[in-house]
């Protein structure tokens, strides 16, 4: 299970629309305080951008800084942020200078203080939004008027929302009954494609996986190169294997890649 600190949340669904004050800095007196004490979900694309800052691989990002739980819908992998190890703070937060990863901090981290709750609906993805604030926020007090919708785009997290949609589309899947229809081997799979992509290009190329799909040449060459492409390729592998879509169709193709993001 997923924790929010539920007295921190106005419970009020705000729109796109919807308008509030807020700005963080170095000169707020609370700087850095919600980077403690809090739960840091993971996207597919955040792992992506953080390991490759950091220059390690996905497999050692995973063992250095997260831990892993299951989502209590799907009963799919979801991968966390791990404060406890680092005494309930963000390993990559210091006091004085704040994020040193903040060009590719994760989508919570762009989005606060504006949380997102999702729902699947027969059109898709139904996006909303709720404020979060805590008591020891000074951020609400400064003068930089926001619509989410600016929020989002400011941060970057409109760029990050695309990526990762078919992502969490699948994490909100039921099975047919209702309940969650996933055994371990679908859920160590699901984990290794969306999350550890270093591992799942080795599984493309070292195993059988190519005497069994049929991959086009050039979609290969991508796949090989750009952990991006890959994600994307990954998407459609899952969704075949979860039956969102028509398992007999294993040209897997990968889906349209989101336009480059804007500094943030």
């Amino acid at each position: 299970m997923v924790y929010l600190n539920m007295q921190a949340v106005r419970p009020v669904k705000l729109t796109l629309n919807s308008r509030f004050r807020f700005r963080c800095h170095p000169g707020v007196p609370c700087f850095t305080e919600c980077c403690g004490k809090t739960t840091i979900i993971l996207t597919p694309y955040d792992i992506l951008r953080l390991k490759e800052r950091l220059s390690i691989t996905s497999g050692e990002f995973l063992a250095r800084y997260t831990r892993r739980e299951e989502h209590e819908q799907s009963g799919l992998p979801l991968v966390l942020m791990d404060m406890e190890r680092f005494g309930g703070r963000c390993p990559f937060v210091r006091p004085v200078t704040g994020c040193i990863v903040y060009s590719d901090r994760p989508a919570t981290c762009r989005y606060y203080p504006v949380g997102q709750g999702l729902l699947i609906t027969e059109d898709g993805l139904d996006e909303f939004y709720f404020m979060i604030k805590e008591e020891h926020c000074k951020g609400f007090e400064e003068d930089a008027e926001w619509t989410v919708q600016s929020w989002k785009e400011d941060q970057g997290a409109d760029y990050y929302d695309e990526i990762n949609k078919e992502w969490k589309a699948m994490l909100l899947r039921r099975s047919s009954v209702g309940k969650p229809d996933t055994d371990r081997r679908l859920q160590d799979l699901f984990y290794m494609v969306m999350y550890d992509l270093d591992q799942f290009r080795r599984f493309i190329f070292k195993s059988r996986f190519l005497q069994i799909f049929h991959v086009e040449e050039d979609l290969l060459q991508r796949i090989y190169e750009d952990d991006l492409e890959l994600l994307q390729f990954g998407y459609n592998y899952l969704k075949m294997v979860l039956k969102i879509q028509d398992s007999k169709d294993i040209r897997l193709q990968a889906g349209d890649k989101p336009a480059p993001a804007s500094p943030a």
